[in-house]
């Protein structure tokens, strides 16, 4: 079992960045695929990238070329490198995981990202 706590939310301007982490406890993230997700005010939660437990990634469209998720399996921890942020990117942003070749998946508590002049 693994527990994951998001950090790194907050508010940001038009065009600036923000780095999210993850930071799991409970069990080595090394056995696990890792994904960010993000759900925005009246909208279900929608998948921003994936990270395999070889290192694979993969983005959703609207956020290729300007998010960069990576993993460091000696902290723990995965991270979302967000930048060019828009105001359509405001959202709670969630952190899942995965234990490779299981059904059941981890989240975490999620936090806030608010871009807004």
């Amino acid at each position: 079992q693994v527990q994951l706590v998001e950090s790194g939310g907050g508010l940001v301007q038009p065009g600036g960045s923000l780095r999210l982490s993850c930071a799991a406890s409970g069990s080595s993230i090394s056995g696990y695929h890792m994904y960010w997700y993000r759900q925005a005010p009246g909208k279900q939660r929608e998948l921003v990238s994936t990270i395999t437990t070889d290192g694979s990634t993969d983005y959703a469209d609207p956020l290729k070329g300007r998010v960069t998720i990576s993993r460091d399996n000696a902290k723990n921890t995965v991270y979302l490198q967000m930048n060019s942020l828009k105001p359509e990117d405001t959202a709670v942003y969630y952190c899942k995981a995965r234990r490779i070749g299981a059904l059941y998946n981890y989240w975490g508590q999620g936090t806030q990202v608010t871009v807004s002049s």
